[in-house]
């Protein structure tokens, strides 16, 4: 299914999908799932384009009329459900799904639906839903692409073959950066380092021509806070909220951070480290912050996170997040 471009790692999940297709053991309905930039909408595009290739190969040939029409977002059989709201409503899967999907397909052997961010589903969305999946047509396949796959009622998961995107291995990442995308050895090392395996993120920190001063900024918080007064903190604060597109990033490099210190007070291993120049005060937090500590410090940027995607105010989120960091950061 390498018929895209830029699909690197999920190999046993493309095997999965190149056999059904191969044995004609397509399912109804899937579950891609993963982080923001793990290649969820590469890999389910991919597996839908194929699909509908003219060829009925376990690759898209890129030269039919199917193929053509994907690529240019325009297949009347590949529908992609959109919505205007912040959640997906009962109303557009009514519409775009349940009110279409017994019409059959124009020209083309499926009826795909793309649903992507489905962890917006609303509960009386997801039972609409529901309802297509208990009878859905012969023809009719759902795509749902979600991050938090906690957010979807067991009902649906029980209806669906899950897909679940794993880290791409630091070598392979690197070595795609540098050959795909010509990005410089030291800059290819530091993204794939940073990304934890996500592609996304390694292509953003790759290209990123602030990325090492945001993370100077982030360490610079993190080295002294411990010793910061209330008012150092609020501007702590406004480093990480100055640019409204890099928060979550700052909080990914915040949460490497305390991973590292973690690791560190379990092994003692200095070469574990993703942080290795900061060894010395990596060091002084691990023999200073207990587990109890690091566990607290780690959940409360992991809630930030999820605050932010809530759409709470971004300044009492992130505020409260280094506050719960620094009445940790003493021991």
């Amino acid at each position: 299914m390498q018929g895209l471009p830029n699909i690197i790692g999920h190999e046993s999940i493309i095997e999965h999908l190149q056999n059904a297709i191969q044995m004609n053991k397509i399912s109804h309905a899937y579950i891609f799932h993963g982080e923001e930039g793990m290649g969820k909408k590469l890999l389910a595009g991919a597996f839908a384009k194929t699909l509908q290739c003219e060829e009925r190969g376990i690759i898209p040939c890129n030269q039919c009329t199917s193929c053509m029409q994907f690529n240019t977002e325009n297949h009347p059989d590949i529908i992609r459900v959109t919505h205007e709201k912040v959640s997906i409503g009962v109303d557009d899967i009514r519409l775009q799904v349940n009110g279409d999907i017994y019409v059959k397909p124009y020209r083309s052997p499926y009826k795909i639906y793309m649903i992507d961010d489905a962890e917006k589903l609303t509960e009386s969305a997801q039972n609409a839903l529901l309802k297509t999946m208990e009878e859905p047509p012969e023809y009719a396949i759902l795509l749902l692409l979600v991050n938090n796959i906690n957010s979807l009622l067991q009902t649906i998961l029980s209806r669906c073959v899950v897909l679940n995107l794993k880290p791409v291995d630091k070598p392979k990442l690197k070595e795609f950066l540098m050959t795909e995308h010509k990005v410089p050895d030291y800059m290819a090392d530091m993204a794939a380092d940073f990304s934890g395996g996500n592609v996304g993120k390694a292509m953003k920190y790759a290209f990123s021509e602030d990325f090492e001063r945001l993370k100077e900024d982030v360490l610079h918080i993190l080295k002294y806070i411990d010793a910061m007064e209330l008012h150092e903190v609020v501007s702590g604060l406004k480093t990480i909220t100055g640019n409204k597109g890099s928060i979550e990033d700052n909080i990914d490099l915040m949460i490497l951070w305390y991973r590292d210190v973690l690791m560190l007070k379990a092994t003692n291993d200095p070469d574990l480290l993703l942080y290795k120049n900061e060894y010395q005060y990596i060091k002084k937090q691990a023999n200073i912050i207990s587990y109890e500590g690091l566990e607290t410090i780690i959940k409360a940027m992991e809630k930030a996170k999820v605050r932010l995607k809530a759409n709470v105010n971004v300044d009492i989120a992130i505020e409260l997040m280094l506050l719960t960091i620094k009445e940790n950061s003493n021991g």
